[in-house]
């Protein structure tokens, strides 16, 4: 397994095509090699030490690859952040994540600047690619570095931040593997290969998502890692994933239901326009996909549509688009190294066909939320762990999920969770009790819809729901933001204070099931 792993392969074809930037741009893989060890070394020059975190606001493009590839090589942890974040959300996660660097791009640099003032991190660890006030320019960073191996190279691990139901972010924290870089990336190599995907054999990978999410970056970083070229796209559009397909013969890539959506609502003649025969591997996740989406999109792309269910914790199923056709619906089986359980609230199995709590465990893999030792205990069992999830297995062993998280919203692939969104309305000074959830949205999957019980001096209406959202903006990024808000005299809580969320949530849905 030591052949694979990007490092090796850039060595081995430096003049060898490694990624279609989004600017149009093809870097070769001695480019991208190059500038990740000139990180490394830059960083070293700092006093960065293996186990340190890098923290990063930036766009899908050559640099974000740069610095993944140089973190993974030097014995770091590396926290990408959502760039459509505030800046006291961003500010919060790079204190939290204890971050010793923090690179940014200038297409963010209102909600950077705002947060480096809230940051005990000096500017000399600061760095951008363009103008952001606050921040070293990054070429200061790499300026006079050497392009060559850096020595003393370790496996450095990706710490991504999940949201819990406190509201608050936390890193899912890994040891870093006892292994050199070479062997860890041929190990990761392996989730890949659990849908068919081989090394080279003429793969093509296009990435249509923002890096940040935790599987959108492993499958890229992996395909990079199999020696597969990586086509990035940074402003998704169905027509232009359809001109990349036909132009770079891609062959894999990994999807959210919305963008299979949007593909779908392409007139027939440009859909007739671009040859995509060359797809095998198209994977979904991340959000419910309809079934009859899933059948238009095998009807046209043929059986190159896999499904998989996951978390950023680890650990899943898989279906290929085979199996699927025989169990529709179903998110398949647990993965090689994966078990799955279905446990009710006793903590005992469920028989097939009975719904349960999802737990999923992986291998000997582990994990930690970092700083929060009672969240990590708590959703664990004899090894397995859950992210509250409802379903069952059938006598096959394939799971079917039958719910989420009681108030989780996914919106076009995004988890957004509610409580935080409540913390910030809770403190609208006309505001005595708010509840958020999803409803229906014909595109997106759901959209966030907030009801507020005024205080008996406001008067609820839309004046008053245009303020709350005006207050909300500089709080809640824009896609956390309520897109309506409704107004109850009442909260309907028990005599505890138990908020029965699902009454006020049925009627947006009573005409059309949940999807799930």
């Amino acid at each position: 397994m030591s052949q694979l792993g990007f490092w090796n392969f850039a060595q081995q074809d430096p003049g060898a095509l490694a990624l279609a930037a989004p600017d149009g741009r093809e870097w070769s893989r001695g480019e991208l090699l190059s500038g990740c060890n000139r990180i490394v070394h830059g960083l070293r020059a700092l006093g960065l030490q293996k186990g340190d975190c890098i923290a990063a606001v930036l766009p899908n493009g050559a640099p974000f690859l740069e610095l993944y590839l140089a973190v993974t090589q030097a014995g770091w942890y590396l926290t990408p952040i959502n760039h459509h974040l505030t800046a006291p959300e961003i500010a919060y996660i790079v204190e939290d994540c204890e971050a010793k660097a923090f690179f940014a791009d200038e297409r963010f640099a209102e909600a950077c600047a705002g947060a480096v003032k809230e940051l005990s991190l000096g500017e000399g660890a600061r760095f951008a690619r363009g103008a952001v006030p606050g921040f070293r320019a990054w070429a200061e960073l790499e300026a006079g570095q050497s392009e060559s191996t850096p020595e003393d190279r370790s496996a450095g691990q990706v710490m991504n931040y999940t949201s819990g139901t406190t509201g608050r972010p936390k890193g899912v924290r890994r040891p870093l593997a006892p292994l050199d870089p070479d062997t860890l990336a041929a190990l990761m190599t392996g989730f890949l290969g659990l849908f068919g995907i081989k090394p080279e054999d003429q793969n093509v990978h296009i990435c249509g998502s923002p890096l940040y999410h935790t599987a959108v970056l492993v499958f890229a970083s992996c395909s990079l890692h199999m020696g597969h070229p990586v086509v990035l796209m940074d402003k998704w559009t169905p027509e232009e994933m359809l001109r990349l397909i036909e132009e770079y013969r891609v062959t894999t890539s990994h999807m959210v239901p919305t963008q299979f959506h949007r593909l779908l609502d392409l007139p027939e003649d440009v859909r007739a326009r671009y040859d995509v025969s060359s797809c095998r591997c198209m994977v979904h996740a991340a959000a419910p996909c309809p079934a009859e989406t899933k059948l238009r999109m095998l009807d046209w792309w043929g059986d190159s549509i896999y499904e998989y269910y996951a978390a950023t914790e680890g650990g899943g199923t898989i279906v290929t688009p085979q199996e699927w056709r025989r169990f529709p619906g179903t998110v398949g089986k647990a993965w090689i190294s994966s078990e799955i359980r279905i446990l009710d609230d006793d903590g005992r199995d469920c028989p097939p066909n009975e719904p349960g709590t999802v737990y999923i465990k992986l291998g000997a893999a582990d994990f930690e939320y970092k700083d929060d030792k009672q969240k990590t205990e708590e959703n664990r069992r004899e090894g397995f762990f859950t992210v509250g999830d409802v379903g069952y297995l059938n006598e096959e062993g394939y799971l079917f999920l039958c719910d989420r998280k009681s108030d989780m919203i996914i919106s076009g692939g995004v988890n957004i969770y509610p409580a935080e969104i409540e913390n910030v309305l809770l403190t609208h000074p006309k505001v005595a009790d708010a509840a958020v959830f999803g409803i229906p949205h014909a595109d997106w999957g759901e959209e966030v819809k907030a009801v507020i019980e005024p205080l008996p001096n406001a008067e609820p209406g839309e004046p008053l729901a245009q303020e709350i959202l005006e207050f909300c903006g500089g709080k809640l990024a824009r896609y956390k933001t309520p897109r309506s808000i409704d107004f109850t005299r009442e909260m309907p809580r028990d005599p505890n204070g138990k908020l029965y969320k699902r009454k006020l949530r049925d009627p947006y849905w009573k005409d059309q099931e949940r999807a799930i």
